[in-house]
């Protein structure tokens, strides 16, 4: 079983927060209507690339969305965010939750970038690349690696 470092839970799911990836689990009446039956899904932290919050209003709902390389996240604003699979939509009694969660998030992601260097997907395809163009690895090996680095 995964250990869960905090969880928020909000209008269209729950997001929960563990060591190495985020898990957004979609349950309830609300899910259900803006997400259908998409179920749970799990992203990667070191495969983030950005973390977007927009606080709740007085009269809107606030929502998280994340970005990853691969991924295809709405651009939209708040009303394209509650068909996204990748965004959490909150009401204000709920915000705190995200708040916090997204400060957790934001300390890992630096301890993170800040400790050992880790080479990124694009790193990583670049060195493939080089050795298909060599010859060492085939177009074929080339083209199931870069789906893997991708999440494809």
């Amino acid at each position: 079983m995964d250990n869960i470092i905090m969880s928020a839970k909000g209008i269209n799911g729950v997001l929960e927060l563990l060591q190495d990836k985020i898990r957004i689990k979609r349950k309830g009446f609300g899910a259900l209507v803006l997400q259908g039956l998409k179920g749970e899904k799990e992203i990667l932290i070191s495969q983030l690339s950005a973390v977007q919050l927009k606080k709740a209003g007085m009269l809107t709902n606030g929502y998280i969305q994340f970005s990853f390389l691969g991924g295809h996240e709405t651009k939209g604003g708040l009303f394209d965010a509650t068909r996204d699979e990748n965004t959490v939509m909150f009401n204000t009694r709920q915000q705190e939750e995200f708040l916090a969660l997204k400060e957790r998030l934001d300390k890992m992601l630096t301890s993170n970038r800040a400790g050992t260097k880790t080479p990124s997907s694009l790193d990583e395809l670049e060195k493939l690349a080089s050795l298909r163009d060599k010859g060492i690895i085939t177009e074929e090996e080339f083209k199931i690696k870069k789906k893997q680095l991708l999440g494809l």
